[in-house]
């Protein structure tokens, strides 16, 4: 066996001890509570960055056949973990006298801390890719020279000193709240998600997502609509998410005669959606509970109406795909049929969310809520699943799986804090504010479209829940000046977070899903954009017509006009996009259907009831007029030659 080969087989191993020290600090603090923040969170950080550096080592990426190459390599991969230990060692020796304002640090100090910082950015760079290395590395050069910066960037400038007193000396930078939220509530979730996941839960929900959508026109592209949204109460990832489905359903969807980019888009589009979907939503519901104030059980409510709505525009979409290209339903041979296995395994799923509910109305914290959650799935792993009994030692397993996927997690909030920590520093976040409240001044509509491009830009290349964070945390002074409810508009940065993983040209999900589709990454994002178009519009509603949040100010006649304005508009915009109704769509339909709906969300009754009107007309004249003169060869030839330019 090679050296590196070996290598690489130790490192899995002293990772995978690690992982599993960390899922059981995880089922500890759930139940019992957390420790001393100081010595919990500077734990759990130094036992991360030497889990994921083990995980992502140079050697076992690169595979060099040069042993000095490796050896350079594995001495990267060894500074990183002892500059960290070694920053660590300084903190725990600085403790005593951290609240102490005249306490100096020497320069040994402050190089290793800085070097800690690096070193955490450089394994955010190694799970998450370049964007948010770079935006990390930008924010702490910005700290310290910020007095060279332009316009509404600059600032007095911070000395070495008082930056690292803050990021790593204090809790306010790599130890601050986003870390503490983490090992409060999440971590629990994340060992939860991934014992669900490995339980055998999610092969059956696929198999389940099958049978129930394969009669329908769409079937496997309605199966990994369903599958993802079914997914996403475990995953805390969107491209984790794509991996997970979409390698069982996207060569089944490209099967039945979708083209590729339209199979890949699709599954990327589903894994987005499945952030939203209540009761995990990327485990973001439990920091959103935390933040805006709002019960947990407050935010699976207002979670509910818009991820429906989300998915039914998606079916619809798939249905008008099908539909175009002349695909038939699924013949009965070709059904997916669970077994009484696939049942079972169901309730793996169904279980532990009931106990979360249970819980939660019992008026216990979100972190008990998980131990029980992680319990029930133990449980029932054991009773439904034979392979359980037989080898109970696959639980250790497991559960350093889920240590493992926590510790990707604990970087990336790690990186998140520094960018926290010199946000408060310099008050470039209140300077933010300002310049939007200027810009978009007396304009709601400009404020909220500024907002949703900084939440796509800032959430690229991240998941779930360190995009939510590190969005309200830059945002958090700007969207607070809107003087819109604030459950409201977290849920808005939410939503706009996730989807930047499928919007181009950084669209992670897209490009895990295209290498599956045998497509082009670029074309794939376009078109998972195109089919996830009601997401981008569902986060303005749902601003403007709390209502549709169900808990804010309810109103049942105002909800009820809402979801007829926005069914409608669902339509228009969705056969607009797809070109296609019952035949082929005009340009000038396609362009006028867009028009309708744009005039018929904004909710002024005249002229929504006009917009309705004009709508309903030019759907009138395509599906009824054009179709009775239309000749039946043409349109069974244009349904045909859509098939075969697809």
């Amino acid at each position: 066996m090679p050296v590196t080969d070996s290598l690489a087989k130790a490192c899995g191993l002293l990772a995978a001890a690690l992982g599993l020290g960390l899922a059981l600090q995880a089922i500890y603090s759930a139940y019992f509570g957390v420790w001393e923040p100081w010595f919990h969170r500077s734990l759990v950080v130094g036992i991360s960055v030497a889990v994921v550096t083990l995980t992502t080592s140079l050697v076992s990426r690169h595979k060099p056949k040069r042993r000095l190459v490796a050896a350079c390599l594995i001495a990267i991969d060894v500074a990183i973990i002892a500059v960290v230990t070694l920053a660590l060692e300084r903190l725990f020796n600085a403790y005593e006298h951290v609240d102490d304002i005249m306490l100096a640090y020497s320069a040994y100090d402050l190089t290793v801390s800085l070097l800690a910082v690096l070193a955490i950015f450089e394994l955010s760079r190694r799970l998450f890719g370049w964007p948010l290395f770079l935006f990390s590395l930008l924010i702490l050069v910005y700290c310290l020279y910020g007095d060279h910066f332009p316009w509404i960037f600059r600032h007095s400038g911070f000395s070495l000193e008082q930056t690292m007193q803050i990021l790593w000396f204090g809790l306010q930078g790599v130890f601050g709240m986003p870390t503490g939220v983490v090992l409060q509530i999440i971590f629990i979730f994340i060992v939860f998600g991934v014992l669900l996941e490995q339980s055998g839960a999610g092969a059956a929900l696929i198999r389940i997502a099958f049978f129930l959508t394969g009669r329908s026109r769409g079937g496997p592209a309605q199966a990994a609509v369903v599958a993802s949204a079914l997914f996403g109460t475990m995953s805390g990832s969107v491209v984790a998410n794509v991996v997970g489905t979409g390698s069982f359903t996207i060569p089944m969807v490209k099967k039945r005669g979708f083209s590729g980019p339209f199979a890949g888009g699709v599954e990327s589009a589903a894994s987005a959606g499945g952030q939203f979907v209540p009761p995990v939503m990327g485990a973001a519901a439990f920091v959103m509970a935390d933040l805006t104030g709002y019960s947990y059980l407050s935010i699976c409510i207002a979670a509910l109406v818009p991820a429906l709505l989300f998915y039914l525009s998606l079916a619809l979409s798939v249905g008008l795909e099908a539909r175009r290209l002349g695909i038939r339903p699924t013949p009965a041979e070709d059904l997916v049929t669970p077994n009484r296995r696939d049942w079972l395994n169901g309730l793996m799923v169904a279980g532990p969310i009931a106990a979360i509910i249970i819980v939660l109305t019992m008026g216990r914290t979100a972190a008990m809520a998980g131990f029980w959650a992680t319990v029930t799935v133990l449980v029932l792993a054991f009773l439904i699943n034979p392979d359980f009994r037989r080898k109970p030692g696959r639980v250790l397993g497991m559960l350093a799986a889920g240590g493992r996927t926590g510790a990707t997690i604990v970087i990336a909030v790690a990186g998140i804090g520094v960018v926290l920590g010199v946000l408060n520093l310099t008050g470039f976040g209140l300077k933010f504010a300002s310049l939007i409240s200027v810009i978009g001044e007396g304009n709601l509509f400009l404020s909220l479209l500024l907002t949703m491009l900084a939440c796509l830009a800032l959430g690229m290349g991240m998941p779930t829940l360190p995009a939510y964070l590190i969005i309200v945390l830059v945002m958090g002074p700007a969207i607070r000046n809107l003087g819109v409810p604030v459950l409201a508009l977290h849920m808005f940065v939410l939503y706009f977070g996730v989807l930047s993983a499928i919007t181009p040209p950084v669209a992670l999900a897209a490009f895990a899903a295209a290498p599956i589709a045998g497509a082009n990454p670029f074309t794939t994002a376009l078109v998972a954009a195109q089919l996830s178009v009601a997401g981008f519009i569902i986060p303005f509603v749902f601003v403007y017509e709390p209502d549709l949040l169900l808990i804010l100010d309810f109103d049942l006649a105002n909800f009820v006009w809402v979801m007829v304005r926005f069914g409608a508009a669902l339509w228009l915009t969705a056969t607009a996009f797809a070109g296609f109704e019952r035949l082929s769509l005009a340009p000038w339909s396609r362009i006028g259907r867009l028009l309708c709906a744009a005039l018929i969300l904004p909710g002024f009754i005249p002229v929504s009831l006009a917009a309705c009107g004009l709508g309903a007309l030019i759907v009138a004249y395509d599906m009824l007029l054009r179709q009775k003169f239309a000749p039946r060869e043409t349109l069974a030839s244009g349904s045909a030659a859509h098939g075969k330019r697809n």
